[in-house]
């Protein structure tokens, strides 16, 4: 196997990690605002993923620094012709972290739900975001013999790039609220069942209409398998969720998202970055990727130190596994 498709599969492996984790952590920000009742309810959402969230923005960072080592020309075109959505989802990412911490720092209604809508905001933005550069970078954008982005911001906002922002957006929030009846005990856990099955039929229809529509235009054969085995995976989710198997429905929306998102790298190879002015200015694998010796460099430092990012963070998801509820959230007697 080349080195250069070596590490294009490696930079797909980790957007998978990327969406399937920091998917169910959107999700339940999200639900901060549509599914708990009170204040002591939205505690138990930021909890359950409390310890997780930041972990899980790792598999972003490793994907964007892999991408400018390996892709420099991918990596040069990319963020200047999305300059202004990946500007957003940065702000987005940022603000949410500071909601987190922030919440709890002074025992008042207002400052409190101030922060939460900020948390569901900042939840909500780069999960449509994600997914319409994603379809972007597969469909193809104005890139012109230069290998620079010549289009407008609205030009992202193209129907095949916004359908696939709402496929992330919806996908997400059913991922969270899997998540979340699979973390937590009582009401909370099966009002998450509830909303999960119901915002679900929604997130059906949208993603089916996205795996139809890249089929159709990417006209590959593997893209149709993988797009059906994610829309059955979700299938099984409600079959799960239905019959009250929290594990396995999170594993079948995890698998869904996973399929998915393999689907579109198998499209997208073996270009990096399809121009929609001519095929012959498409960035590939080939003519965006560093010397042979950079990404000789680069595979030695993964194959040492990837095992050791996977043993650590799945050591904490192990360790975090119990299940919570609003008699675990303490009540407060003193401002923090």
């Amino acid at each position: 196997m080349e080195l250069t498709t070596f590490w294009f599969i490696l930079i797909a492996v980790l957007w998978v990690g990327y969406l399937v984790l920091e998917g169910f952590d959107f999700g339940v920000g999200m639900l901060v605002g549509a599914l708990a009742q009170d204040d002591k309810e939205r505690r138990v959402l930021i909890n359950t993923i409390g310890p997780l969230w930041d972990g899980n923005e790792v598999w972003l960072l490793v994907a964007g620094g892999a991408t400018f080592a390996a892709f420099p020309e991918w990596y040069a075109t990319l963020f200047s012709g999305f300059y202004l959505p990946l500007l957003l989802i940065l702000v987005a990412l940022i603000v949410r972290g500071v909601a987190f911490e922030y919440r709890g720092k002074r025992n008042d209604a207002t400052w409190r739900r101030n922060w939460d809508i900020t948390i569901v905001t900042a939840s909500a933005l780069p999960a449509l975001l994600w997914g319409v550069a994603l379809a972007n970078i597969v469909h193809g954008v104005p890139i012109d013999a230069d290998k620079e982005y010549v289009g407008s911001f609205f030009d992202l906002l193209n129907p095949y790039a916004l359908l696939g922002g709402l496929v992330t957006l919806s996908v997400f929030f059913v991922h969270g609220a899997i998540f979340v009846a699979l973390k937590t005990v009582g009401d909370i856990r099966l009002r998450a069942k509830s909303l999960a099955l119901r915002s679900g039929l929604v997130a059906a229809v949208l993603a089916v209409a996205f795996i139809v529509w890249t089929g159709i235009d990417q006209g590959e054969v593997m893209v149709w398998v993988l797009g059906l085995l994610g829309a059955a995976a979700f299938v099984l989710a409600f079959v799960a969720t239905v019959g009250d198997r929290d594990g396995w429905a999170f594993a079948a929306t995890s698998v869904t998202i996973g399929l998915v998102t393999i689907m579109l790298f198998v499209g997208l190879f073996p270009d990096v970055m399809p121009s929609s002015l001519d095929p012959a200015w498409n960035l590939t694998t080939t003519n965006a990727a560093s010397t042979h010796y950079t990404l000789v460099i680069m595979s030695w430092v993964a194959v040492v130190f990837t095992p050791i990012v996977l043993m650590y963070q799945g050591w904490s998801y192990w360790v975090f596994r119990q299940r919570i509820g609003v008699q675990h959230i303490p009540v407060e007697t003193h401002v923090r």
